[in-house]
């Protein structure tokens, strides 16, 4: 398999077989995202794709998901996704579950028919990053749309019939706007239900936008206690629907994990009791993106 740079994959996705259609992401602006600044957005040529597949078709038989690299597949153009992931269920037949992460942008850039006819090939769930349901933050942080984009974006990929999850960013919005961020993430998954929320904690790189501004005083990250009663009222903002939570992410000082709302007060308290001093914290050097 022909692998160019640094392979980012969701932690869902670990048993995987990584196809990399793409190089880079098609936004690349986020100030707090480091993974492709070294990687301009391209689309690798065909053959190369398909020399990809022969191999997998050869050599990968016992895997049974597919996750599309790098950051963004379903930029793809939509005669070229199409044809990919007919190769795919061409060569690998026995892959039951086709996934990749999609931008708020690349999925306004797909029709509601074009979303379907992609889930009846074979692409099964997308990952977007959210990252806040407040405006304000995401304008800082330079995402490229707003909350509202974002949920109707998402309320499409379910309407497809495709498996939603989406990535919430502890600390995102600085001190400052900490519990804003907490709620207003909390009021837009309301509004998309997504079946699987995956929360983060910032962590910030030194090859980014905002680290620079950290360093210069323009941007103060919450400390543990502070993204604990974030998670908390992130946590205790959302509406009964049905969905898997998952804050155990290698970023995260302590993981939690349990399905909505059946687990809520459990994970509360679980909550409750790192804010205690209760929990193992996982120390700084084993913390990681």
């Amino acid at each position: 398999m022909d692998y160019q740079g640094d392979i980012i994959r969701p932690p869902s996705e670990a048993f995987s077989l990584i196809l990399q259609a793409t190089t880079g992401c098609s936004h690349n602006r986020c100030t707090f995202c480091g993974a492709y600044l070294d990687k301009p957005f391209q689309i690798k040529p065909w053959a190369q794709i398909e020399a990809d597949l022969d191999f997998a078709a050869a050599w990968c038989g016992r895997h049974t998901t597919l996750f599309l690299a790098d950051g963004d597949a379903l930029g793809l153009p939509d005669a070229l996704l199409t044809a990919l992931l007919n190769r795919i269920r061409e060569k690998l037949p026995w892959i039951r579950r086709v996934s990749s992460y999609a931008s708020c942008q690349n999925i306004q850039g797909k029709d509601d028919q074009q979303l379907a006819h992609y889930k009846s090939l074979g692409l099964s769930r997308l990952y977007m990053g959210l990252e806040s349901g407040h405006d304000p933050t995401l304008a800082a942080v330079a995402k490229g749309v707003d909350s509202e984009a974002m949920i109707v974006a998402g309320q499409r990929v379910r309407a497809a019939g495709i498996f939603l999850s989406v990535t919430c960013l502890l600390g995102i919005a600085g001190v400052e706007h900490s519990q804003e961020h907490a709620l207003a993430t909390a009021a837009a998954l309301n509004r998309m239900q997504p079946h699987q929320i995956a929360v983060l904690t910032l962590m910030v790189l030194p090859n980014t936008p905002l680290y620079r501004q950290m360093r210069a005083g323009r941007f103060a990250l919450p400390d543990q206690a502070q993204l604990f009663l974030e998670l908390r009222s992130l946590l205790a903002g959302l509406a009964p629907f049905r969905s898997q939570f998952h804050a155990n992410h290698a970023s995260n000082y302590f993981s939690l994990s349990g399905r909505l709302p059946k687990d809520r007060d459990r994970m509360s308290a679980t909550i409750d009791q790192a804010l205690a001093g209760l929990v193992p914290l996982k120390p700084e050097p084993r913390r990681a993106l």
